[in-house]
């Protein structure tokens, strides 16, 4: 027997084994048909066959991980415990949480030169200067801290109002990233230095250098963890909605119900924004089309 035949799983370098392990996870057409109906009857993501091989992709590392027998012992776990971590963890798994500060930057150029120039003479004339926004599936973030700074630098007299960011994500992994509000030189580089500067708090652990959101950033902004297909514990109304990259994972129908209920919510000419690679078109809705991916409420 040759040498190589005589390598052992340890002995294989580590890119190896990776592919191998990969390579050996499959899910069975009733696991996965199992497991996709759970996921889209709890949280409304849609795993088609396209999305199988990613499924097992990310999953394989999952299940080794948890100590599993097999992926029918896992699915059973799942399947299980629906409403507890497991079932947690796995959401999180199949998550993408690509985000970044300023992203879609047409968006908050909109908010500063149309929308809330608006809102803050309308709400000075009447004198309710009451802001609420929602940044639904705010993944590690960047999204709800880009609008907190937004606010700031198009209200000088915020500190004078009743403004809140919700921010809510299903996954509690990404949201506990959130809530440390800690990002390095890579993440925190879509913030002009100018804004760094006045937003972020410059610090070293184990020698590297990252950037922590400061308090009157953090003040503004109130993390939760929410499931979007389940009951809102909250009735808005808010000014405007960020919902971007999200949708992409839903089915029509699902689209559909979300954005009605974000309607349902919205104060009169309030905004929702969704992302550069969604697209409303076959959803029948109540919105205003006020350019790609913003709408207003009538």
């Amino acid at each position: 027997m040759s040498s190589v035949a005589r390598q052992t799983d340890g002995d294989r370098p580590r890119g190896i084994r990776r592919n191998m392990e990969q390579a050996d996870f499959k899910l069975s057409r009733s696991e996965f048909d199992s497991l996709s109906r759970a996921v889209y009857d709890h949280c409304g993501i849609n795993l088609h066959d396209g999305k199988r091989e990613l499924v097992e992709a990310r999953l394989g590392k999952h299940i080794r991980q948890g100590g599993y027998q097999s992926a029918g012992a896992f699915i059973e776990s799942v399947l299980n415990d629906r409403n507890g971590e497991t079932f947690v963890r796995l959401i999180d798994t199949l998550s993408t949480n690509l985000t970044s500060f300023f992203r879609e930057a047409d968006h908050f150029t909109y908010l500063v030169r149309e929308f809330l120039p608006r809102l803050i003479r309308d709400r000075k004339s009447s004198d309710q200067k009451r802001l609420r926004c929602w940044s639904a599936g705010c993944s590690s973030g960047e999204e709800p801290y880009t609008l907190g700074i937004v606010l700031q630098e198009a209200i000088p007299d915020l500190k004078q109002w009743d403004a809140r960011i919700l921010a809510t994500d299903i996954s509690t992994r990404v949201l506990e990233r959130a809530e440390r509000g800690v990002y390095d030189a890579a993440r925190i580089s879509g913030v002009p230095p100018q804004l760094r500067t006045r937003y972020f708090a410059t610090n070293r652990y184990d020698g590297h250098v990252f950037f922590d959101a400061l308090p009157s950033l953090r003040s503004l902004i109130a993390f939760r963890r929410l499931n979007l297909m389940e009951t809102w514990p909250f009735s808005g109304p808010f000014d405007f909605i960020f919902c971007r990259n999200v949708m992409i994972y839903f089915d029509k129908p699902t689209q559909q119900a979300l954005v009605n209920r974000f309607h349902s919510v919205l104060s009169p000419g309030g905004l929702l924004f969704t992302g550069h690679s969604e697209s409303l078109t076959g959803v029948r809705h109540p919105f205003e089309y006020v350019r790609p991916t913003i709408y207003r409420k009538a």
